[in-house]
């Protein structure tokens, strides 16, 4: 078998432009390209009849960011929480935590301030337009 790399980490939204807006503008992230797939093959492949979907990816540095709204989605809900199992979140490394903090816009829901850890990790997270979890850290 070959040997796996990481790729890219898939956050599925319900308003792609709004996701967009947030990971480019809001924490300076690059498009690296966008598309639409759609057909049987692709219905096939994530298992969801007649699917059609909308792509961005960003870079993330070694991993792309990828942004994914179908045309048909489930109800939203409420943000999921850190501590509940089977959720997930995107971390993101900066060098200076505090600074990246300080530079968000007024917009972005904060859950935490910086705070550093026992590993000696500093990190804060924020919430996206969808309510997905995202991590800024120093290792």
């Amino acid at each position: 078998m070959d040997s796996l790399t990481a790729h890219h980490v898939g956050i599925t939204v319900s308003d792609l432009d709004q996701a967009v807006e947030f990971y480019r503008d809001a924490l300076g992230l690059d498009v690296v390209a966008e598309f639409s797939v759609g057909g049987e093959a692709f219905a096939t492949g994530v298992g969801v009849p007649d699917a059609r979907a909308s792509f961005v990816h960003l870079d993330a540095g070694d991993v792309r960011l990828e942004l994914v709204s179908y045309d048909a989605t489930g109800d939203s809900q409420a943000g999921p929480q850190i501590d509940t199992a089977g959720v997930t979140h995107v971390g993101l490394a900066v060098d200076d935590v505090a600074a990246c903090y300080g530079g968000l816009p007024d917009s972005v829901e904060t859950v935490s301030e910086p705070q550093t850890t026992e590993s000696g990790t500093t990190i804060f997270f924020v919430r996206d337009p969808e309510g997905n979890l995202v991590e800024v850290l120093s290792p």
